[in-house]
Formats: C-alpha cells, structure tokens, sequence
C-alpha cells in the first residue's frame, strides 16, 4: 500500500551513550535500559531515533534520548510490513541498519556509541522510492528489498558497522508486486509482495538463489494480499499477515526448506477465526511464540491470536480497545516490537503513522495462555519528534529471533 510523503520538522539533541542491558523479565518494567529505535524516514534528512523505555507497571514511558542523522532521505510512507530499520537478534548485537528510501542507500550506526558508521549504496538500479527499502540481516549479511526495481541487495558485513555491497537479483511478485515484508531464518530469506504472492530464497552463499516456490496464497483468492511476515524461532513456520478487509493471516509450514501452500485463518468461521478487526498486514510473534500480534489497520486496534508452534495453528485470543487518537491526528498502524525479551513481551511498542505527526503506542499484554487481554496506558503514545510518517520501530535488546 502507498502513503502520501510527508515532510518532517526536524529536531536535535545531543547524543547520550547506550547502555548494553542485559535479560528482562516479562512481567514488569525491566532494571536494565530498554531502547527503542525508530526510521523516522524523512524526506528531506531522515533520523534514527532513540527512546529511553521506563515509567512503571500502568504507567509506563518512552523519553526520548538523542538522534542520528542518517545522511541520507527516506520518504515518509510506503509499505506497513517493509522492516526499514533492523538489528542482529541477539543481545550482544552491536550495530543497527537503515534503509533511506529516497536515496536508495542503507545507514550503518554504532549502537553503543549512537553514531553514524557510514551510508552504503547498492548498485545504480537499485531503487526504493515507490513504497520502501525493507532491511533483514544475520551475524554475515544485510538483504535490502527494493520496492522499484523489484530486486533484493545483498551486503556483507563488515567490522565496525561497516557494508560492502556484493550484488542484487531480481525480485518480483506473480502479479506485479515488489519485496515488502521480508524475515529469514538460517539459509531461507522469506518474501511477501503485497500482491498475492509469496516467494524463497536460498542465502547459503549470501546472494539470495529463488527455491523456485513463488506461489499465490489461500487468501489470493479473496484478494487478501501478505504484506507482512515473521519465521518461528525454529524455522518451521512462516506466518503472513494479509493486506485484507478482514483480519487475515497465513501459515505455510517451510521445514523442508521451502514454502508450502498456506493455510488461511480470518474472521467468520469457526475453526479458523483470528479476531474481529479490519487488516491485518503487519504480524509479529512474543518472544515464547505463544501470541502472535497482528495489526487492524482499518479498525485502529491490535490482535492477539494464541499460537500453536508444534503445529503451526492459530486460535482466537484478544484484540485491543481502538488506540489512543486513531485518526486524530494519526491514521495507520506500521511495525510492532515488544519491550521484553522472553514471555509475551510484556509491552506491545506499536508504530502509528500520521500525515503531520506520528507516535509510538504502547499495550500492556496480559496472557494465562488461555485468555489474554491488551491494554493502552493513558498516557499513551508518545510522539516520534522527527517524523511525519513513522512505519518502522525495533527494540534493543531485541526478540532473540
């Protein structure tokens, strides 16, 4: 889906250094700092922002801490799903990546130090200004999906934060669409095209090999398109979230190193039934895989399905009271990242979109694994002080997959 470019008002402060927390418990506020980072993809200079996470159980907070100029230009919308900043999955990572949509071109920045470590082009064909750059990466490469020129990048990671760029392959979806959520998972890089389609790829050798499975969805059918998509820790699972009236998400079982036919879940029938909400293009699992969380774009709220990892099959939790402001002065739900990194994460970080400002919400998530319940502080969200157009969050220290 496209969204209007924005033009950001852009704000300074000074850099204040990061402090490498260490594990946090679900239940509660962590003791140790929890960060979250933003692409706040402007289009004139684009930032990545870092907030403090704090406050208490019912009250909790984001302050925000200190920018980092990206040099290079986002451009304020795009895809939900396309993952426009990222990290390594692990605690320990030491550097985190942007994409600049408008310059065509990935930021590399000294986690620890919150400085700029360098801006690194893919090649000349390269391009990302029609709905994003969506980034994923392991401990050795960086894939940067190309919405343009349909193609994926590949980088090899250097010391220091530093990419080199190897080369790119051509990327395109069955019906005319381009990378817009992406996950990988050992070997296997994950595309969904927003168009009905889905594809794999090989990344044993870096450069992304198709598996030759590109294939239309269940909820092709119904013209519910994945945008959206996230990998079980194990790698069995690939679950889509849908571009869809409904809320619609699909499950295709890749332990055999491929994609296979996906298995729809969406509102009205009774063994397959997700939630009530409208949408559903952004998905992203707790931390113990027992909840997936699942955005309603239409209807300002956000899902929780129970999940099944042994099986793959999801089952009706919870869906959150509509969000503080949907639709004034913001209007569309991007990323989700949770605060903890074990249980169901305890906070639920939602990305909120808006034509002049945007936000960052926040749901206290609770769970017996049975019934589960979500809920918005009232001080809820707080404002992404240099974006009119937020889509992309991560958390750091982040989900350990």
């Amino acid at each position: 889906m496209k969204k209007l470019l924005q033009t950001l008002t852009i704000l300074a402060s000074l850099a204040i250094p990061l402090i490498l927390p260490a594990a946090n418990s679900p239940s509660k506020t962590p003791d140790s700092p929890v960060y979250v980072l933003t692409n706040d993809d402007g289009v004139l200079h684009n930032y990545v922002s870092f907030y403090l996470a704090g406050g208490s159980q019912g009250s909790p907070t984001l302050t925000f801490q200190t920018n980092v100029n990206t040099f290079g230009k986002g451009i304020g919308g795009g895809y939900f799903a396309s993952p426009r900043v990222n990290l390594l999955p692990d605690p320990s990572a030491q550097c985190v990546y942007a994409s600049n949509a408008g310059t065509g071109d990935v930021s590399g920045i000294n986690l620890l130090t919150q400085t700029l470590a360098g801006v690194f082009p893919a090649s000349g064909g390269d391009v990302g200004d029609a709905n994003g750059v969506g980034l994923v990466l392991n401990a050795h490469y960086v894939y940067a999906g190309y919405s343009t020129s349909n193609t994926i990048a590949t980088f090899a990671v250097q010391p220091g934060c530093q990419l080199t760029f190897l080369g790119d392959v051509a990327a395109a979806g069955l019906n005319g669409g381009s990378p817009s959520g992406m996950a990988l998972h050992g070997n296997l890089l994950v595309v969904a095209y927003a168009d009905g389609s889905i594809e794999s790829f090989n990344i044993a050798n870096g450069i992304p090999v198709s598996n030759g499975d590109a294939q239309n969805s269940a909820g092709f059918a119904f013209a519910y398109f994945p945008e959206g998509v996230d990998i079980t820790q194990d790698g069995h699972f690939a679950i889509f979230g849908d571009s869809s009236v409904p809320t619609t998400v699909e499950v295709s079982d890749i332990s055999s190193g491929k994609l296979t036919p996906t298995v729809m879940y969406t509102v009205g029938t009774a063994t397959n039934a997700v939630g009530p909400g409208h949408n559903s293009a952004v998905v992203r699992l707790s931390p113990d895989e027992s909840l997936l969380y699942i955005t309603n774009n239409d209807s300002g709220t956000i899902s929780a399905a129970f999940f099944d990892k042994q099986r793959g099959k999801l089952t009706r939790g919870c869906t959150s009271p509509t969000l503080n402001y949907f639709y004034n002065p913001w209007g569309f739900v991007g990323s989700l990242a949770t605060r903890d990194t074990t249980g169901t994460g305890g906070l639920l970080y939602v990305a909120e979109f808006g034509f002049t400002s945007s936000y960052i919400g926040f749901l206290e998530v609770q769970s017996d694994g049975i019934t589960c319940a979500m809920s918005e502080p009232s001080n809820s969200p707080t404002a992404d002080l240099l974006s009119g157009g937020l889509l992309s969050i991560q958390v750091f220290p982040p989900r350990p997959f």
